[in-house]
């Protein structure tokens, strides 16, 4: 979903944000985890957490990452107040060093939330005059001075990067608090997640309609963004008949089929966490729904396409599919190519559902 419709690029600040236990976490494990095949060092620094959290998140990374490529910083929620405000200055210190030498870091923050609870108890104790929510005044120059600290250099410079995903905090989804508009104010864009599309069973939870990249497509992979040129308005579209729809009335032959196209993007959209994909991989998941290959088939059938998909272009086309690692654009030969390749593996699926009905 971040890769189609917010695409990130190295050198950018992104907030992960939204209420608690609702997958902030499971987002930024998942982007240290696909870093494991690229040059990417990865910092992950937690801020306030329980311990217990920390270690599963730790054996994530283990089990599907690269742990020889990451560092792990923290300052658990038993950790002294002076420990959990410099943790996250520590960890940036260690990926800039990284960065000054011409290499590329990640750091993930987890969580700033908890970073300003600790800054406001430290002030409040030395008796600084409190603001709005009790914070200091000096609470954004905080962040701004720790997350400004994230950037692409040029190339007299050595060319290195520091991408920032720093994880906030909401209560009932209120982005108006002070915290968080300071740091969507801070960064380069955001990505909101919603405890109603949580509990619906959509992860990640990611909500389209607030959710945005600053920085745009530029940084989207070029096959991707030729495969996705109208997915996130078709989408949002979608969204829009169905919230319409469920108020009674039957539609027309034209909105069925808008609401069944739509239906399939959701369900390319969702994810397992930790099974992150190739590019390849979803550019063709893409693609199927643009061609309409999967307007007709059964909504659960969807997840058995994705999971067999890899196995399937490795073995129907391994031309493509290196072509687009290697090169990453969508030239009409390796288009059509793929488009033949994912009709014929989407038909193999049919036959052991053809008793069921399309949602």
């Amino acid at each position: 979903m971040i890769d189609a419709l917010f695409a990130l690029g190295r050198g950018q600040r992104e907030l992960i944000i939204g209420d608690r236990a609702i997958g902030k976490t499971t987002i930024a494990i998942d982007t240290i985890i696909n870093q494991k095949s690229s040059d990417m060092v990865c910092v992950y620094v937690a801020v306030g957490q329980k311990s217990s959290s920390i270690r599963r998140a730790i054996d994530a990374i283990h089990a599907g990452g690269a742990p020889e490529r990451c560092i792990i910083v923290f300052a658990e929620a038993a950790s002294s107040p002076g420990l959990q405000w410099i943790a996250p200055f520590a960890a940036m210190t260690m990926a800039e060093y990284f960065r000054d030498r011409g290499q590329h870091a990640l750091i993930v923050i987890d969580d700033l939330t908890k970073h300003a609870a600790t800054h406001r108890e430290i002030a409040l104790l030395t008796r600084q005059s409190p603001g709005r929510e009790a914070y200091p005044g000096d609470v954004f120059y905080v962040h701004a001075r720790l997350l400004e600290r994230a950037a692409k250099l040029s190339k007299e410079k050595g060319g290195g990067s520091l991408t920032a995903l720093p994880i906030a905090e909401t209560d009932a989804g209120n982005l108006s608090a002070y915290i968080p508009t300071n740091l969507i104010s801070i960064t380069d864009g955001q990505i909101v997640l919603d405890a109603k599309l949580f509990r619906q069973g959509q992860k990640p939870a990611v909500d389209v309609g607030t959710s945005v990249s600053r920085v745009g497509g530029k940084t989207q992979a070029r096959a991707l963004r030729d495969a996705a040129k109208t997915l996130r308005l078709d989408y949002a579209q979608f969204l829009e008949l169905e919230a319409f729809t469920r108020f009674g009335g039957m539609p027309d032959t034209r909105v069925q089929k808008q609401l069944a196209r739509g239906a399939r993007i959701r369900a390319i959209l969702e994810q397992p966490q930790h099974s992150p994909l190739r590019l390849a991989d979803e550019v063709a998941l893409v693609l199927a729904v643009q061609f309409g290959l999967l307007d007709t088939i059964p909504l659960p059938t969807v997840d058995a396409v994705r999971k067999g998909l890899r196995d399937a272009l490795d073995k129907d086309a391994a031309l493509e599919v290196r072509e687009i690692e290697d090169k990453g654009v969508l030239d009409d030969a390796t288009r059509h190519a793929l488009g033949a390749v994912m009709e014929r593996y989407v038909k193999t699926l049919l036959p052991a559902t053809t008793s069921a009905k399309p949602a």
